[in-house]
């Protein structure tokens, strides 16, 4: 791709003039957007502009389009890999204003949303249908923001992640028009998928301004429960079984003694400090008391010595609500620290080797980091506690995050399942995807020619 004369100023003097007040410089505000929770420098936008509408978010790509200025979009800020950055400045449009649910279909299991409603709210207004949307990535993230990223969570092992559960977008591509990628039809063999060509494009071929998503039934009963094991060995041993007896649980989550730790001190909970279970059963009576005796079985025959289930909304909410503050809960064992989150992805059969050679090779490097993570799809993440004035901890934790990746590409898997490629992992791409990688970036070239749409993510140009 030939180099890019872009007019940053042309296009913030003309976006200032059309949004007021909607469109900000101020220091404060620019820095809100670019924060990152990973070691890679913030990289400040010139501009915020705080989209209300579809039309608000073609027009501001069409000035942007015309000076050939980037356009970086932001949902709530929850990425995790720089993938808010603006590396060659620009404009980062706001989608948080553009929050509502556009259409509730109930007879036909679906609904349409803006992109900057967050999935706590999108639950909130459709309590009263008897459906519910199950993708749960942990942080109250927005739909747009879990579109981009084809974000996945704890209830991915019975749900499926974003790239399911996404029928249809209404976008603005690059040269500002509004295209409509599909419909609310279940299925469809007309042309393309650009629906999910764009689920997991991290706003660099088009900018999600309505999402149509598949919803499901809130079940009859819901029973959460809690398992401890003597070894992760053994806990990962009991996650394959599950999956591949075809034991239907909605969620399956692994939690390190580490973990458990962060997690009883931060949300006074008294579960035992050891390698731990959390689990999620849907169903009628009948079937969730026998998919809780299935999995009591299986989690014996791998010396689990102790199983308590909650059966109360209450109690359920107490259990989940640690394993979603967990990131909270692990920086408090570390006063000072800051945080840095990377994940990995590997078949099911490969889950415990390459969790207990990830937990080898932190100890050995002297790195205080939980494992935690959606266990039942072979996901797992590391959550690395570092001090940042220590170089010499740095570099021995991003060979700890290097080596990862390696492994799991290794065993077949990925060096991201979750939180996408942005600018932290675009080291690993080329070794997992391989010849992939170009047609990847004819399709980005093809549709952006002016690269605009969240330069610097995913690959280089």
């Amino acid at each position: 791709m030939q180099q890019v004369t872009r007019d940053i100023p042309a296009a913030i003097a003309a976006l200032q003039a059309h949004f007021g007040e909607r469109a900000s410089s101020g220091q404060s505000q620019r820095e809100q957007h670019a924060h990152t929770t990973t070691w890679i420098a913030p990289e400040l936008p010139d501009l915020v502009v705080f989209a209300e509408s579809a039309a608000d978010v073609q027009r501001t790509v069409q000035i942007c389009a015309e000076h050939r200025c980037p356009v970086i979009p932001f949902g709530v800020g929850t990425s995790l890999e720089g993938q808010l950055n603006a590396p060659e400045g620009g404009i980062s449009i706001d989608f948080s204003r553009m929050d509502q649910v556009l259409e509730i279909n109930a007879e036909d299991l679906n609904v349409t949303v803006q992109p900057g409603i967050t999935r706590e709210a999108l639950n909130i207004a459709l309590r009263d249908t008897g459906l519910f949307f199950p993708i749960d990535p942990g942080a109250n993230a927005s739909i747009g923001g879990m579109t981009a990223t084809r974000a996945s969570g704890t209830n991915a092992v019975r749900y499926g992640t974003m790239r399911e559960n996404v029928l249809a977008l209404e976008i603005v591509n690059a040269q500002g028009q509004i295209v409509h990628t599909g419909t609310r039809a279940k299925k469809s063999s007309a042309g393309y998928d650009l629906t999910h060509l764009m689920v997991g494009s991290e706003g660099t071929l088009g900018l999600s301004t309505a999402i149509t998503l598949r919803l499901q039934g809130i079940p009859e009963r819901i029973v959460s429960g809690s398992a401890t094991f003597p070894s992760i060995d053994a806990a990962c041993k009991t996650v394959i079984d599950t999956i591949q007896l075809g034991l239907p649980v909605a969620r399956i989550e692994l939690l390190d003694p580490m973990q458990v730790q962060a997690c009883n001190q931060y949300s006074q909970l008294s579960l035992p400090e050891a390698p731990l279970l959390l689990v999620e059963f849907h169903g009628s009576d009948a079937t969730v008391d026998e998919q809780i005796a299935q999995f009591g079985e299986l989690a014996a025959d791998h010396g689990c010595n102790q199983i308590d289930t909650a059966d109360s909304l209450e109690e359920r909410n107490r259990l989940w609500q640690a394993r979603h503050d967990a990131y909270w809960a692990a920086r408090a064992l570390k006063p000072g620290c800051t945080a840095h989150s990377t994940d990995a992805c590997v078949p099911i059969s490969r889950l415990a080797e390459c969790i207990s050679e990830t937990r080898e090779d932190l100890d050995a490097n002297g790195l205080t980091a939980p494992i935690l993570g959606h266990v039942g799809d072979g996901n797992f993440h590391v959550l690395l506690l570092l001090d940042e004035s220590d170089t010499d901890e740095i570099t021995r934790a991003k060979g700890v995050v290097e080596r990862l990746a390696a492994r799991a590409i290794g065993m077949q898997g990925t060096c991201t399942g979750e939180h996408g490629i942005g600018q932290g992992k675009q080291a690993y791409l080329r070794d997992e995807l391989g010849e992939a990688v170009p047609m990847m970036a004819a399709i980005k070239r093809a549709l952006d020619p002016d690269n605009i749409l969240n330069p610097g993510k995913i690959f280089s140009l």
